[in-house]
C-alpha cells in the first residue's frame, strides 16, 4: 500500500523533484563550498604576506619566528640558534608578537576609559 502512495506522489509532482534537487545544491554550496573557498583564500593571503620576523604556528603545532622566506619554504627559528625548514603551506596562522600584543592591550585599556 505504501508503495502505491510513492508512485502516486511521484506522478502528481514531477517538478518538485527538480526543485528539491536544486535547493539541495544551493544549500550545499553555501554551507560547504563557499566557506572552504573563503578559508583557502585567507590562507593564500597569509602565505603570501609572510616576512622575516613574523611569529607563526605550523599545522604541526611548532611555534617559531620566520628567519628567511623562499619560494616554497620558510626557515623558522624555534629556539635561539635553532632553525628548521618548513613548507610555506604548513604555516597555519600568524601570532601577534609580544610587542604588538602588549601595545594592543594598552590601546584596549585606553579605549575603555
Amino acid at each position: 500500500m505504501s508503495h502505491s502512495f510513492l508512485v502516486l506522489a511521484q506522478a502528481t509532482a514531477p517538478g518538485f523533484q527538480w526543485i528539491f534537487l536544486l535547493l539541495m545544491v544551493v544549500v550545499g554550496y553555501f554551507l560547504l563550498i563557499r566557506p572552504q573557498q573563503k578559508q583557502l583564500k585567507e590562507h593564500r593571503a597569509l602565505i603570501s604576506s609572510l616576512k622575516k620576523g613574523d611569529d607563526v604556528v605550523t599545522q604541526g603545532g611548532i611555534l617559531g619566528k620566520v628567519y628567511a622566506v623562499s619560494e616554497k619554504e620558510v626557515q623558522l627559528e624555534i629556539a635561539s640558534g635553532v632553525r628548521i625548514r618548513v613548507l610555506k603551506n604548513s604555516i597555519q596562522v600568524k601570532r601577534a608578537s609580544t610587542d604588538e600584543g602588549a601595545a594592543s592591550a594598552e590601546e584596549k585599556k585606553e579605549e575603555k576609559k
